[in-house]
């Protein structure tokens, strides 16, 4: 993130799901540097508590609250929290997600239930608290985080490419039902990310050009910096020469 990006975010409260690695991290990160006051979920408490205690630096209002987005009870505390230590709730990240890879033929119907209920039954949970949140305060912005598999899927991604089609489509019904409520909603499709699960997995014979989680979080700024009558709907980023047009 930029230095001249500080203080774009001055004032404003965020809740950033999947916040303590990768891009939500990043994100989080972004925008406790631009000045807004950050409350991060996550599963891993250990790892959220280390995350929080980094965003401090940074000078905002940091809260950490453990929480599974699947879990509706979780979801409704997450936001209960925001909303008692914030007064307000400006811009919702929703970012948690996960890949469990599996070709079509053999995947458990457990793992497209996770996959699913991650990436998507987690965003509309936000998503529902979110705008009960900011629709009588007459404002807010809701930011997904989709994929670039939203556009062009991959091999053995079947649950992981219906959860983000999925979300492409939660965010165009956000937009319309909250924009006479002064709310819009934005999705972000990264490309190849190098995060931790990527570093993992990626060896010498499928590597291929990545970007760092900085990119992603500097145009979720871009986002939550407009003017409230302003919307980005939908913003694709990913490396220059990452195979994506004309890709099959």
């Amino acid at each position: 993130m930029t230095a001249e990006a500080n203080g774009v975010l001055q004032g404003q409260t965020t809740v950033v799901t999947g916040g303590n690695r990768g891009i939500g991290k990043g994100i989080a990160r972004a925008f406790a540097m631009a000045g807004a006051d950050v409350l991060v979920t996550a599963r891993d408490a250990d790892l959220l508590a280390a995350t929080v205690t980094e965003l401090e630096a940074y000078g905002g209002a940091v809260l950490g609250v453990p929480a599974d987005v699947r879990v509706e009870s979780d979801v409704d505390r997450v936001f209960a929290e925001a909303a008692s230590r914030f007064e307000r709730l400006d811009v919702l990240v929703n970012n948690a997600g996960l890949s469990l890879p599996a070709p079509l033929h053999e995947h458990a119907l457990d793992t497209w239930e996770t996959v699913i209920g991650t990436n998507l039954t987690g965003a509309f949970l936000c998503t529902r608290a979110a705008m009960r949140l900011m629709r009588p305060q007459g404002r807010g912005r809701i930011i997904n985080i989709a994929s670039i598999s939203a556009q062009r899927v991959r091999p053995e991604s079947a649950a992981y490419s219906a959860s983000k089609f999925g979300l492409w489509g939660l965010t165009q019904v956000t937009s319309l039902e909250g924009r006479d409520h002064g709310i819009s909603a934005c999705c972000i499709n990264p490309g190849n990310t190098r995060v931790e699960r990527r570093e993992e997995i990626e060896t010498e014979e499928n590597r291929e050009p990545m970007m760092g989680v900085e990119s992603v979080a500097e145009v979720a700024v871009t986002m939550a910096a407009l003017p409230p009558h302003v919307q980005l709907l939908e913003a694709t980023v990913l490396p220059l020469q990452q195979p994506f047009i004309g890709r099959g």
